[in-house]
């Protein structure tokens, strides 16, 4: 399947073979079914995640081989190449309106979507909240009892197809307005205050120990992130710019709720 895909990229006129458009379609059918990924987890601790440049390859020839189609939804109306999810009950999920999904994502048994937005090729595991006005965008990896909370952005990413995209692993709160962008990761049970800013390149720095220890576009597993700013040198004088600041750790001795409310508390942040 991938080597064809990979035929296809390479030699555009191949489009226009019914077998080709079918080919395309089943994937699209896979994604939103949840049995096909945009990046695959590590199978062990130690392994890092496979991005699966075909499968963005094969969403990307999607939007060239549909036409455009007035949809009309209620007293909203949509024109666009993509069509909307609509089988929430039959996956048991609970879609708060105005909720969208479009079709070709995926939201697995458990999700609540709070009025919000999620892109084609994003993948949403059991259990987590995407709450009001959060946007998780395409081909994002959002993990099991994750909490979106509000006005919360998920950067997407489909070109170019090797760029990796946002991914938020099990058990991550990213608290209201912050922003997740340019490929970044935050670790399993991991805690985001209240307009944090991770992109690709962001420095984040872990204040905890007796010297500051940098990552750039990972937070680690249980850290508890907020805003921060370091200064740097410019022409024009000293300035502060912007950063993250693991300023603690998440407990896992207990459950998530009582961890969280915990690291809240012991560390003042605000979600």
């Amino acid at each position: 399947m991938n080597s064809t895909i990979e035929e296809i990229w390479a030699n555009r006129e191949l489009l226009a073979k019914p077998e080709s458009i079918q080919l395309i379609k089943q994937i699209i059918n896979q994604l939103d079914r949840g049995e096909l990924r945009v990046a695959t987890p590590p199978v062990n601790e130690t392994d890092d995640w496979t991005v699966n440049e075909w499968v963005k390859k094969a969403i990307l020839l999607y939007f060239i081989s549909q036409q455009m189609k007035v949809d009309e939804v209620g007293i909203f109306t949509f024109n666009d190449k993509i069509p909307l999810k609509t089988n929430f009950a039959e996956a048991k999920v609970r879609a708060v309106p105005p909720a969208v999904a479009r079709f070709g994502s995926y939201q697995a048994p458990g999700v609540i979507l709070m009025p919000s937005y999620v892109n084609i090729g994003a993948y949403v595991d059991e259990r987590t909240m995407v709450d009001t006005w959060a946007t998780v965008g395409s081909c994002a990896q959002i993990g099991k009892d994750v909490h979106l909370s509000g006005g919360v952005g998920i950067g997407g990413v489909l070109e170019p197809p090797q760029a990796a995209p946002v991914i938020i692993e099990d058990g991550a709160f990213i608290g209201s307005r912050c922003i997740v962008v340019e490929g970044a990761r935050i670790g399993k049970r991991a805690v985001l205050g209240a307009g944090v800013t991770i992109t690709g390149s962001s420095k984040i720095i872990d204040v905890t120990g007796a010297e500051p220890i940098e990552y750039r576009g990972f937070v680690p597993a249980n850290s508890v992130v907020i805003p921060g700013s370091y200064a740097k040198q410019f022409p024009a004088g000293e300035f502060h710019v912007p950063c993250a600041i693991i300023i603690g750790q998440r407990k896992l001795s207990t459950d998530l709720k009582t961890s969280l409310n915990e690291a809240l508390r012991e560390n003042n942040v605000s979600v």
